[in-house]
């Protein structure tokens, strides 16, 4: 079995509402995101040959998916009111509303099923809020 692994990474503030925490109020994180691809085969032909796949079209699909939360603010959906997020808007703010508590847990699923969409067999997706603190997806 082979295992690719690359990593890139974003800041972005987040918060989680109705958490009993300092957590609870807008902060941000240097997130860094890990993925592992696998695969039992190498390409045994052509520009690939010897590989699994090139780690540059791995690493700018995931440069695709993390770019989009790049100094943004992520926040659940309905985890503030209307009127606030307009006005964050309207100050010209970028804001990713997630179907999820944006906790390090539900950015490594999200992140997991978005280089799936990519057709790779992915392992593993790590994401650290801090150089100590990570959580893993894989099924």
């Amino acid at each position: 079995m082979y295992c690719l692994k690359t990593q890139a990474d974003f800041d972005a503030a987040h918060f989680l509402k109705d958490y009993n925490g300092k957590c609870s109020n807008i902060h941000g994180h240097h997130w860094f995101i890990e993925i592992e691809i696998i695969s039992d085969t190498i390409q045994e032909y052509g520009n690939y040959k010897g590989m699994v796949i090139d780690f540059n079209d791995i690493k700018k699909d995931l440069k695709t998916e993390i770019d989009k939360f790049d100094h943004t603010l992520i926040i659940e959906k309905n985890s503030l009111k209307d009127n606030t997020i307009n006005a964050l808007y309207n100050e010209g703010f970028k804001i990713n509303i997630m179907p999820f508590r944006p906790t390090a847990e539900n950015l490594a699923c999200y992140f997991y099923n978005k280089m799936k969409s990519y057709n790779y067999d992915v392992k593993k997706v790590r994401v650290y809020e801090t150089p100590n603190n990570c959580a893993e997806y894989w099924e």
